[in-house]
């Protein structure tokens, strides 16, 4: 059987970056009003930063010539992204998570818990009302919940100050 040019693409990326010492995350083509945006998420076990995230793009856009896109953007997926994969779930065991469904479930079109695990297509939560089961075809969206501590905010806030104490706050002309 043929391969689809989508699937090609993906082997390549995920080769790519397992080369590199990254993880593919995803791979998406997506339509929007500017065009076709092929769109590649990676990470490593480190962190991943720009330069990453260019040399791994430089890498990869010249094996995608049977791949039919206007734009390639390469990034990060970022703290809160989408639970889609059983590893991305493996990945947040223990971690708070919302699940988003589309339609209420016993009257609820939200829930927030503690991943327990996902276990045959059914998502485990312990909630405030005690542990959950929701199938994976109910659940619209599955996400980290990203919580900050203020404290460490403000930290960062004097920080930046601090950097800026010599700028002045107009410009003259």
């Amino acid at each position: 059987m043929k391969q689809s040019p989508l699937s090609r693409a993906e082997n390549i990326a995920r080769r790519e970056a397992e080369r590199m010492g990254f993880e593919l995350v995803d791979l998406e083509i997506a339509k929007e009003p500017a065009g076709r945006f092929l769109r590649l998420y990676v990470e490593k076990a480190s962190g991943i930063d720009l330069n990453d995230l260019e040399v791994y793009h430089k890498k990869v856009q010249p094996l995608f010539e049977d791949v039919d896109y206007d734009y390639m953007e390469v990034a990060s997926p970022g703290m809160d992204r989408p639970l889609k994969k059983p590893r991305d779930y493996e990945r947040a065991e223990g971690s708070l998570i919302e699940l988003k469904f589309y339609r209420p479930i016993e009257g609820e079109k939200l829930v927030t818990g503690t991943l327990i695990g996902l276990f045959d297509d059914v998502v485990r939560i312990e909630t405030a009302d005690g542990e959950k089961e929701y199938r994976l075809k109910d659940i619209a969206l599955a996400k980290p919940v990203v919580e900050f501590d203020e404290s460490e905010i403000n930290d960062v806030d004097l920080a930046m100050d601090d950097d800026f104490a010599d700028v002045p706050d107009e410009v003259e002309e």
